[in-house]
């Protein structure tokens, strides 16, 4: 899946990208501020999670549960050095739960994560419209 939108539009484009999931792992890839939270804040509305969702930059994982008590996590490597950091943290528990992961910077942690992810690339073509790629 390719496709170009405007930033309006990320709503719908959320819903189209979760059609499109094959895998509960999805990892978010794209220059800083691509709008990588932006669409996950999108993902996340899409599935009903109510809650406040903001990047976790220096928790480096949020939990969140949509209104059917499923749980999502939210990762961000950025400030990561190696996977190692992320063993430290536990991110092999929250990948191997069966839940919704979104991971932010990916890969930083790239040797860790199960074969069967996709990958979504950002593009920021302007100030307003973006450009993804959904790949496995």
């Amino acid at each position: 899946m390719e496709k170009k939108y405007a930033l309006s539009e990320i709503d719908d484009v959320a819903e189209e990208i979760i059609a499109q999931l094959t895998s509960n792992i999805l990892c978010l890839e794209g220059d800083m501020g691509a709008g990588k939270t932006t669409l996950i804040k999108a993902l996340c509305k899409a599935w009903g999670i109510e809650d406040s969702v903001s990047s976790p930059t220096f928790s480096l994982v949020n939990e969140y549960r949509n209104n059917k008590n499923e749980p999502f996590y939210h990762f961000d490597c950025y400030r990561l050095d190696s996977a190692d950091e992320a063993l430290d943290f536990g991110a092999e528990e929250y990948l191997n739960a069966g839940a919704q992961c979104f991971i932010e910077w990916s890969d930083r942690i790239a040797t860790i994560l199960p074969s069967d992810r996709q990958t979504l690339h950002i593009k920021k073509v302007s100030t307003t419209e973006r450009i993804i790629t959904l790949s496995s």
